[in-house]
């Protein structure tokens, strides 16, 4: 090995040890915050993997209609498939905006859907799927909780950076020790209930976009039957899940530092 590898094993294993609990924390409400960011940034831009991550998505295509007998006119399907002829557009709707491809090119991206539709012609949207993405983002979709939840995430990091870390004391023999004090109860206890509070938050939104992404997509996939199919943001609601369960992993983390340290306080008094 050479000195290179050797210094940076040797500091590597001096880093180690004052690598603390609440760092471990740190690091996973920090992964929590990037993924519910990126799901908040879904459809916001035409960037890279962007309009990938989106809560619904419509687009025209040609299926065989579903029949019921709870159907007053089957036959309107033939009148919408005529008024859509060879529509190709896709809609993907984010928190904070839309894409769209109308031609199976690259995705136009904007928080603006009036500037989106000045850019196609009524051939490509007969059905107004661009409208009907903008009442959901606009009427339905409900993003503040999340934003919310990243604020009290954010400052439960705050919070665990003031843990105090291991450092060296001397002791009466005049030696050199590593010591780490508990962290002080009551910013511990704030820091629990902020990442708690953050977690329902998430798991709100979470239950909510999935409910209403699943509602809103049934319906119009209904309504324009036969012509019309809607789909819901896989990678959106993976982003979501994540974030919920890496703050909950956080949450049970920080009560167990919490009745741990009581417990080695009530053990140490007796």
């Amino acid at each position: 090995m050479d000195n290179g590898n050797m210094r940076f094993a040797v500091g590597f294993r001096r880093f180690i040890p004052f690598f603390g609990y609440h760092h471990i924390l740190m690091i996973l409400i920090a992964l929590a915050i990037i993924l519910l960011s990126l799901l908040l940034a879904g459809c916001s831009s035409s960037s890279p993997l962007i309009p990938d991550i989106y809560l619904i998505s419509f687009y025209y295509q040609k299926y065989g209609p579903v029949f019921d007998p709870a159907q007053v006119d089957p036959g309107v399907t033939t009148a919408i498939a005529n008024i859509v002829g060879q529509a190709d557009l896709e809609v993907r709707v984010g928190y904070f905006g839309i894409c769209i491809n109308p031609d199976g090119g690259a995705f136009l991206c904007s928080n603006n859907a009036s500037s989106l539709a000045s850019q196609v012609s009524v051939d490509q949207d007969p059905l107004n799927l661009i409208w009907v993405g903008e009442t959901f983002k606009d009427n339905i979709v409900f993003p503040y909780l999340l934003i919310v939840a990243i604020i009290l995430a954010f400052l439960c990091f705050v919070l665990l950076a003031t843990f105090p870390g291991w450092h060296e004391e001397v002791d009466d023999r005049d030696s050199v020790r590593d010591v780490k004090p508990f962290p002080s109860r009551p910013v511990s206890q704030v820091a629990l209930a902020l990442i708690f509070v953050a977690s329902v938050f998430v798991l709100v939104s979470v239950l909510w976009q999935h409910t209403a992404s699943v509602a809103a997509s049934t319906i119009a996939q209904d309504l324009a039957n036969g012509s019309v199919r809607s789909g819901i943001g896989t990678s959106a609601m993976v982003l979501g899940w994540f974030g919920f369960g890496l703050f909950i992993v956080v949450t049970i983390g920080l009560l167990v530092m919490i009745l741990s340290i009581s417990l080695l306080d009530r053990l140490t008094d007796e």
